[in-house]
């Protein structure tokens, strides 16, 4: 039931540039998610009126794209709390 999991340009430039301990939790959440997208654990919302998804993780907002259909998620950005919905 794993997913494959893509990052795009933008939110992988903003994963390198996260300090060591914020990176690895983020990319262990990534992981995680595209092993399970629906795992109750993991903090996942649907964005009203939007074919997006949140992934929370502390601080830091993972806004993402699921297409069941092609078992893909496609990570759109990697955002602090306060600007992730802007």
């Amino acid at each position: 039931m794993s997913y494959t999991v893509k990052i795009k340009r933008q939110a992988r430039r903003k994963l390198k540039s996260l300090g060591k301990d914020d990176r690895l939790r983020i990319s262990d959440v990534i992981v995680s998610l595209g092993i399970n997208p629906d795992d109750p654990t993991l903090d996942t919302k649907q964005l009203k009126g939007s074919r997006l998804w949140r992934l929370r993780v502390g601080g830091w907002r993972i806004i993402y794209d699921r297409q069941d259909v092609l078992k893909i998620l496609m990570v759109e950005k990697i955002k602090p709390r306060g600007d992730a919905y802007k």
